[in-house]
Protein backbone atom coordinates (compact mmCIF):
# COMPACT_ATOMS: atom_id res chain seq x y z
CA UNK A 1 0.00 0.00 0.00
CA UNK A 2 0.90 3.93 -0.75
CA UNK A 3 2.16 5.03 2.58
CA UNK A 4 1.47 9.16 2.98
CA UNK A 5 3.78 11.86 4.50
CA UNK A 6 1.95 15.58 5.32
CA UNK A 7 4.68 17.78 5.28
CA UNK A 8 4.33 20.86 8.49
CA UNK A 9 5.79 23.37 10.22
CA UNK A 10 6.65 23.31 13.91
CA UNK A 11 4.45 26.36 14.45
CA UNK A 12 1.89 24.65 12.76
CA UNK A 13 1.06 22.59 16.07
CA UNK A 14 2.36 25.45 18.50
CA UNK A 15 -0.83 26.51 20.23
CA UNK A 16 -3.07 24.57 18.02
CA UNK A 17 -4.05 21.33 19.96
CA UNK A 18 -6.60 20.42 17.24
CA UNK A 19 -3.99 20.26 14.57
CA UNK A 20 -2.31 16.84 14.67
CA UNK A 21 -5.85 15.59 14.54
CA UNK A 22 -6.54 16.94 11.00
CA UNK A 23 -2.67 15.77 10.11
CA UNK A 24 -4.27 12.45 11.15
CA UNK A 25 -7.58 13.14 9.04
CA UNK A 26 -5.81 13.33 5.45
CA UNK A 27 -4.74 9.70 5.78
CA UNK A 28 -1.36 10.24 6.16
CA UNK A 29 1.31 7.79 8.94
CA UNK A 30 3.95 10.41 9.13
CA UNK A 31 4.33 14.03 9.59
CA UNK A 32 7.31 15.41 8.18
CA UNK A 33 8.19 18.73 10.55
CA UNK A 34 10.46 21.29 9.50
CA UNK A 35 13.70 20.62 11.80
CA UNK A 36 15.96 23.16 9.67
CA UNK A 37 14.14 25.48 7.31
CA UNK A 38 14.63 28.43 4.55
CA UNK A 39 13.13 31.68 5.40
CA UNK A 40 9.43 32.11 4.00
CA UNK A 41 6.23 33.96 4.89
CA UNK A 42 3.85 31.09 5.87
CA UNK A 43 -0.10 31.16 5.69
CA UNK A 44 -1.36 28.90 8.94
CA UNK A 45 -5.57 29.45 7.90
CA UNK A 46 -6.36 27.13 10.19
CA UNK A 47 -4.42 28.16 13.13
CA UNK A 48 -6.72 29.21 16.10
CA UNK A 49 -4.38 32.32 17.30
CA UNK A 50 -2.30 33.67 13.63
CA UNK A 51 -2.88 33.90 10.10
CA UNK A 52 0.67 34.42 9.05
CA UNK A 53 3.92 33.77 10.24
CA UNK A 54 6.77 35.69 8.78
CA UNK A 55 10.22 33.06 9.54
CA UNK A 56 12.74 36.02 8.17
CA UNK A 57 15.66 34.03 7.73
CA UNK A 58 16.52 30.56 7.63
CA UNK A 59 16.31 28.42 11.61
CA UNK A 60 16.67 25.79 13.31
CA UNK A 61 13.72 24.59 15.01
CA UNK A 62 16.14 22.20 17.64
CA UNK A 63 18.05 23.78 20.18
CA UNK A 64 21.76 24.46 18.42
CA UNK A 65 24.21 23.48 20.62
CA UNK A 66 27.43 25.61 20.68
CA UNK A 67 29.75 22.37 21.36
CA UNK A 68 28.46 20.78 18.16
CA UNK A 69 29.47 23.99 15.82
CA UNK A 70 32.39 25.60 17.98
CA UNK A 71 35.37 26.50 15.40
CA UNK A 72 32.91 25.80 12.28
CA UNK A 73 32.64 28.84 9.54
CA UNK A 74 28.76 28.51 9.18
CA UNK A 75 26.49 27.46 12.10
CA UNK A 76 22.62 27.03 11.89
CA UNK A 77 20.52 30.30 13.49
CA UNK A 78 17.78 30.38 15.91
CA UNK A 79 14.23 31.71 15.11
CA UNK A 80 12.79 34.49 16.96
CA UNK A 81 9.16 33.80 15.36
CA UNK A 82 7.99 30.67 17.91
CA UNK A 83 9.39 29.08 20.63
CA UNK A 84 12.02 27.36 21.76
CA UNK A 85 12.68 23.98 20.55
CA UNK A 86 9.37 24.07 18.55
CA UNK A 87 10.98 21.04 16.74
CA UNK A 88 10.07 18.87 19.85
CA UNK A 89 6.45 20.58 20.72
CA UNK A 90 5.26 19.45 17.60
CA UNK A 91 6.78 15.77 17.64
CA UNK A 92 5.09 15.34 21.19
CA UNK A 93 1.78 16.57 19.48
CA UNK A 94 1.92 14.47 16.83
CA UNK A 95 3.42 11.43 18.64
CA UNK A 96 0.33 11.50 21.30
CA UNK A 97 -1.91 11.57 18.11
CA UNK A 98 -0.86 8.39 17.19
CA UNK A 99 2.28 9.37 13.94
CA UNK A 100 5.17 9.23 13.17
CA UNK A 101 7.59 12.01 12.75
CA UNK A 102 10.31 13.07 10.35
CA UNK A 103 12.49 15.90 10.68
CA UNK A 104 11.85 17.70 7.49
CA UNK A 105 15.93 19.06 7.11
CA UNK A 106 16.86 21.51 4.40
CA UNK A 107 20.47 21.80 3.90
CA UNK A 108 22.29 24.10 1.22
CA UNK A 109 19.32 26.99 0.77
CA UNK A 110 19.82 29.18 3.62
CA UNK A 111 19.74 33.04 2.35
CA UNK A 112 21.45 34.32 5.76
CA UNK A 113 24.30 32.36 6.01
CA UNK A 114 24.94 32.94 2.35
CA UNK A 115 24.69 36.95 2.32
CA UNK A 116 27.17 36.82 5.44
CA UNK A 117 29.53 34.23 4.03
CA UNK A 118 29.12 35.03 -0.09
CA UNK A 119 32.55 33.38 -0.74
CA UNK A 120 30.51 30.25 -0.29
CA UNK A 121 27.57 30.50 -2.33
CA UNK A 122 26.68 29.55 -5.99
CA UNK A 123 28.23 31.56 -8.83
CA UNK A 124 26.42 31.90 -12.31
CA UNK A 125 28.86 32.47 -15.50
CA UNK A 126 28.11 36.01 -15.35
CA UNK A 127 29.83 35.51 -11.74
CA UNK A 128 26.63 36.44 -10.12
CA UNK A 129 26.47 34.83 -7.11
CA UNK A 130 22.90 32.95 -5.67
CA UNK A 131 22.84 34.25 -2.68
CA UNK A 132 20.11 31.96 -1.15
CA UNK A 133 22.32 28.65 -2.28
CA UNK A 134 25.09 27.77 -0.52
CA UNK A 135 27.61 25.59 -2.88
CA UNK A 136 28.48 22.37 -1.54
CA UNK A 137 31.15 21.85 -3.55
CA UNK A 138 33.24 24.53 -0.46
CA UNK A 139 34.44 21.99 2.16
CA UNK A 140 32.89 24.45 4.49
CA UNK A 141 28.96 24.04 3.34
CA UNK A 142 29.87 19.69 3.14
CA UNK A 143 30.86 20.43 6.92
CA UNK A 144 28.22 22.54 7.44
CA UNK A 145 25.51 19.82 6.04
CA UNK A 146 27.06 16.90 7.59
CA UNK A 147 26.98 18.95 11.01
CA UNK A 148 23.31 19.57 10.62
CA UNK A 149 22.42 16.30 9.79
CA UNK A 150 24.29 14.96 12.56
CA UNK A 151 22.33 17.01 15.27
CA UNK A 152 19.02 17.06 13.84
CA UNK A 153 18.97 12.89 13.61
CA UNK A 154 20.42 12.91 17.29
CA UNK A 155 18.35 15.77 18.63
CA UNK A 156 15.04 15.25 16.89
CA UNK A 157 14.24 12.28 18.10
CA UNK A 158 12.45 11.65 14.88
CA UNK A 159 11.60 7.88 12.81
CA UNK A 160 13.04 9.57 9.94
CA UNK A 161 14.84 12.24 8.29
CA UNK A 162 14.06 13.85 5.19
CA UNK A 163 16.39 16.15 3.31
CA UNK A 164 15.84 19.07 1.07
CA UNK A 165 18.07 20.61 -1.05
CA UNK A 166 20.81 18.30 -0.61
CA UNK A 167 23.18 19.56 -3.11
CA UNK A 168 23.41 22.50 -5.18
CA UNK A 169 20.64 25.07 -6.03
CA UNK A 170 20.42 26.74 -9.39
CA UNK A 171 18.66 29.84 -11.24
CA UNK A 172 15.32 28.82 -10.49
CA UNK A 173 14.18 30.69 -6.16
CA UNK A 174 10.74 31.20 -5.12
CA UNK A 175 12.39 34.06 -3.27
CA UNK A 176 11.54 37.86 -1.83
CA UNK A 177 9.65 39.87 -5.46
CA UNK A 178 11.47 37.53 -7.71
CA UNK A 179 11.16 38.78 -11.40
CA UNK A 180 13.14 36.11 -13.49
CA UNK A 181 10.37 34.62 -15.07
CA UNK A 182 9.86 37.47 -17.43
CA UNK A 183 13.26 36.82 -19.05
CA UNK A 184 11.57 33.96 -20.54
CA UNK A 185 14.44 31.82 -20.64
CA UNK A 186 14.17 28.42 -21.90
CA UNK A 187 14.58 25.52 -19.83
CA UNK A 188 17.78 24.38 -21.63
CA UNK A 189 19.32 28.42 -20.03
CA UNK A 190 18.17 27.91 -17.32
CA UNK A 191 20.04 25.19 -16.63
CA UNK A 192 22.99 26.65 -18.12
CA UNK A 193 22.06 29.68 -15.86
CA UNK A 194 22.24 26.99 -13.26
CA UNK A 195 26.10 25.99 -13.70
CA UNK A 196 28.02 27.08 -10.50
CA UNK A 197 31.29 28.97 -11.24
CA UNK A 198 32.37 29.66 -7.34
CA UNK A 199 36.01 29.20 -6.54
CA UNK A 200 35.51 25.60 -5.21
CA UNK A 201 33.65 24.37 -8.26
CA UNK A 202 36.45 26.25 -10.36
CA UNK A 203 38.89 24.22 -8.82
CA UNK A 204 37.54 20.96 -9.48
CA UNK A 205 36.58 21.55 -13.22
CA UNK A 206 40.34 22.50 -13.38
CA UNK A 207 41.29 18.77 -11.95
CA UNK A 208 38.92 17.50 -14.37
CA UNK A 209 40.94 19.31 -17.36
CA UNK A 210 38.00 22.02 -18.14
CA UNK A 211 38.68 25.32 -18.80
CA UNK A 212 36.19 27.49 -16.23
CA UNK A 213 36.79 30.86 -18.23
CA UNK A 214 36.46 29.06 -21.70
CA UNK A 215 32.95 26.97 -20.26
CA UNK A 216 31.74 30.04 -18.58
CA UNK A 217 32.05 32.02 -22.30
CA UNK A 218 30.18 29.72 -23.81
CA UNK A 219 27.34 29.84 -20.84
CA UNK A 220 27.50 33.52 -21.53
CA UNK A 221 27.02 33.37 -25.41
CA UNK A 222 24.29 30.79 -25.16
CA UNK A 223 22.28 33.80 -23.00
CA UNK A 224 22.88 35.93 -25.04
CA UNK A 225 20.77 37.23 -28.41
CA UNK A 226 21.90 34.26 -30.79
CA UNK A 227 18.99 31.65 -30.71
CA UNK A 228 19.11 29.62 -27.73
CA UNK A 229 20.92 26.48 -27.52
CA UNK A 230 18.05 23.18 -27.48
CA UNK A 231 20.60 21.01 -25.06
CA UNK A 232 23.15 22.21 -22.69
CA UNK A 233 25.50 19.79 -24.72
CA UNK A 234 24.36 21.86 -28.00
CA UNK A 235 26.17 24.90 -25.98
CA UNK A 236 28.74 23.60 -24.20
CA UNK A 237 29.93 20.91 -26.61
CA UNK A 238 29.45 16.74 -25.82
CA UNK A 239 33.08 16.29 -24.11
CA UNK A 240 32.71 19.04 -22.02
CA UNK A 241 28.98 18.79 -21.14
CA UNK A 242 29.87 14.98 -19.94
CA UNK A 243 33.05 16.48 -17.54
CA UNK A 244 30.62 18.56 -16.33
CA UNK A 245 27.94 15.72 -15.81
CA UNK A 246 31.18 13.88 -14.08
CA UNK A 247 31.85 16.22 -11.69
CA UNK A 248 28.35 16.55 -10.40
CA UNK A 249 27.99 13.09 -10.24
CA UNK A 250 31.21 12.53 -8.28
CA UNK A 251 29.99 15.25 -5.76
CA UNK A 252 26.47 14.26 -5.35
CA UNK A 253 27.36 11.01 -4.59
CA UNK A 254 30.28 11.83 -1.98
CA UNK A 255 27.70 14.42 -0.34
CA UNK A 256 24.76 11.78 0.40
CA UNK A 257 27.40 9.15 1.23
CA UNK A 258 28.52 11.84 3.79
CA UNK A 259 25.08 12.72 4.83
CA UNK A 260 24.11 9.19 5.78
CA UNK A 261 26.79 8.56 7.88
CA UNK A 262 26.03 11.70 9.76
CA UNK A 263 22.67 10.67 10.12
CA UNK A 264 23.48 6.67 11.32
CA UNK A 265 26.08 7.81 13.10
CA UNK A 266 23.44 9.77 15.45
CA UNK A 267 20.52 7.85 15.05
CA UNK A 268 21.53 4.34 13.62
CA UNK A 269 18.00 3.22 12.89
CA UNK A 270 16.99 6.28 11.23
CA UNK A 271 15.13 6.12 7.93
CA UNK A 272 16.48 8.66 5.35
CA UNK A 273 14.46 10.43 2.60
CA UNK A 274 16.08 12.40 -0.08
CA UNK A 275 14.45 14.90 -2.32
CA UNK A 276 16.02 14.43 -5.75
CA UNK A 277 16.09 14.64 -9.49
CA UNK A 278 17.12 11.47 -11.66
CA UNK A 279 18.41 14.70 -14.12
CA UNK A 280 22.06 15.97 -13.96
CA UNK A 281 21.39 19.56 -15.15
CA UNK A 282 18.82 20.66 -11.98
CA UNK A 283 17.35 24.26 -11.71
CA UNK A 284 15.73 23.95 -8.35
CA UNK A 285 15.55 22.74 -4.85
CA UNK A 286 15.53 18.93 -5.96
CA UNK A 287 19.15 18.06 -5.99
CA UNK A 288 20.66 15.45 -8.75
CA UNK A 289 21.20 12.09 -6.94
CA UNK A 290 24.12 11.36 -9.24
CA UNK A 291 24.62 8.26 -11.47
CA UNK A 292 22.55 5.90 -8.83
CA UNK A 293 21.32 6.24 -5.31
CA UNK A 294 24.07 6.66 -2.77
CA UNK A 295 23.46 3.57 -0.62
CA UNK A 296 21.59 3.95 3.12
CA UNK A 297 19.22 5.68 1.38
CA UNK A 298 15.97 4.61 1.95
CA UNK A 299 13.89 6.13 -0.44
CA UNK A 300 14.13 9.13 -3.08
CA UNK A 301 11.04 11.60 -3.45
CA UNK A 302 10.27 13.59 -6.86
CA UNK A 303 8.87 16.61 -7.39
CA UNK A 304 5.33 16.22 -8.99
CA UNK A 305 4.04 19.83 -8.43
CA UNK A 306 3.14 19.64 -12.26
CA UNK A 307 1.20 16.72 -11.70
CA UNK A 308 3.42 14.40 -13.51
CA UNK A 309 4.84 16.50 -15.94
CA UNK A 310 7.94 18.40 -14.43
CA UNK A 311 11.42 17.85 -15.11
CA UNK A 312 13.23 14.66 -16.05
CA UNK A 313 15.74 13.44 -18.12
CA UNK A 314 13.83 14.22 -21.47
CA UNK A 315 11.03 16.60 -22.30
CA UNK A 316 7.97 15.61 -20.40
CA UNK A 317 9.54 12.62 -18.85
CA UNK A 318 7.68 11.51 -15.83
CA UNK A 319 10.18 12.31 -12.60
CA UNK A 320 8.86 9.41 -10.31
CA UNK A 321 9.03 6.99 -13.32
CA UNK A 322 12.70 8.58 -14.05
CA UNK A 323 13.51 8.16 -10.11
CA UNK A 324 12.16 4.57 -10.59
CA UNK A 325 14.59 3.84 -13.44
CA UNK A 326 17.42 5.55 -11.25
CA UNK A 327 16.83 3.62 -7.94
CA UNK A 328 17.30 0.45 -6.48
CA UNK A 329 14.77 -1.77 -6.50
CA UNK A 330 14.60 -1.31 -2.38
CA UNK A 331 14.56 1.96 -2.78
CA UNK A 332 11.10 3.64 -2.43
CA UNK A 333 9.92 6.28 -4.73
CA UNK A 334 7.83 9.16 -3.93
CA UNK A 335 6.06 11.77 -5.30
CA UNK A 336 5.59 15.59 -3.57
CA UNK A 337 2.12 17.13 -4.50
CA UNK A 338 0.40 20.05 -4.13
CA UNK A 339 -3.49 20.92 -3.99
CA UNK A 340 -4.06 23.49 -6.34
CA UNK A 341 -2.22 21.57 -8.84
CA UNK A 342 -4.45 18.07 -8.55
CA UNK A 343 -7.55 17.43 -10.38
CA UNK A 344 -10.68 18.97 -8.38
CA UNK A 345 -12.85 16.14 -10.77
CA UNK A 346 -12.78 12.72 -8.94
CA UNK A 347 -12.68 10.76 -11.62
CA UNK A 348 -9.25 13.08 -13.20
CA UNK A 349 -7.68 12.41 -10.27
CA UNK A 350 -7.84 8.54 -10.46
CA UNK A 351 -6.27 8.71 -13.66
CA UNK A 352 -3.91 10.73 -12.44
CA UNK A 353 -3.21 8.56 -9.14
CA UNK A 354 -2.87 5.51 -11.80
CA UNK A 355 -0.21 6.99 -13.92
CA UNK A 356 1.09 7.49 -10.49
CA UNK A 357 1.29 4.04 -9.25
CA UNK A 358 1.74 2.42 -12.84
CA UNK A 359 5.23 4.54 -12.74
CA UNK A 360 6.43 3.71 -9.36
CA UNK A 361 5.02 5.37 -6.73
CA UNK A 362 5.12 4.02 -3.54
CA UNK A 363 5.22 6.78 -1.55
CA UNK A 364 2.83 9.87 -1.43
CA UNK A 365 4.55 13.36 -0.04
CA UNK A 366 1.77 16.09 0.79
CA UNK A 367 2.59 19.75 1.03
CA UNK A 368 0.98 21.35 3.37
CA UNK A 369 -1.02 20.37 5.95
CA UNK A 370 -0.61 24.07 7.77
CA UNK A 371 -0.36 26.44 4.68
CA UNK A 372 -3.69 25.26 3.01
CA UNK A 373 -7.07 25.41 3.94
CA UNK A 374 -9.88 22.57 4.74
CA UNK A 375 -11.00 22.34 1.37
CA UNK A 376 -6.94 21.49 0.39
CA UNK A 377 -6.53 19.26 3.16
CA UNK A 378 -9.24 17.14 1.35
CA UNK A 379 -8.08 17.19 -2.09
CA UNK A 380 -5.12 16.00 0.10
CA UNK A 381 -7.03 13.26 1.71
CA UNK A 382 -8.87 12.50 -1.63
CA UNK A 383 -5.24 11.74 -3.57
CA UNK A 384 -4.75 9.53 -0.97
CA UNK A 385 -7.94 7.38 -1.12
CA UNK A 386 -7.14 7.00 -4.76
CA UNK A 387 -3.93 6.00 -4.08
CA UNK A 388 -5.06 3.12 -2.20
CA UNK A 389 -7.27 1.31 -4.60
Amino acid sequence: MVTATGYAYPWDFVGDPAAADRAHETGVETVAVAANYHSTRAATPLHPRHRLVDAEHAACYLPVRPAAWQGMGLAPRVPRWTVPDSFTVARKALVAAGLRVAAWTVLTHNSVLGRDHPDLVRRNAFDEPYSYALCPQAPQVADYCATLVHEVALLGEADGLILEAAGPLGVDHGGHHDKTEFAQWTPVQRELLSLCFCASCRRVQRAAGLDPERVAAQVRGALGPARPPKSPEGALGAQAAAVLRACADASASALHARLVAAARTAAPGIRITLHGSASPWVTGAFAPLGPTVTEGIDAVVANCWAAGTGPGPGPGADPVAALRDLAPPATAVGGYFRPETLPADGEALGVLAARQLAAGLGEAHLYHLGLVPRAGLERLRDLVTALRP
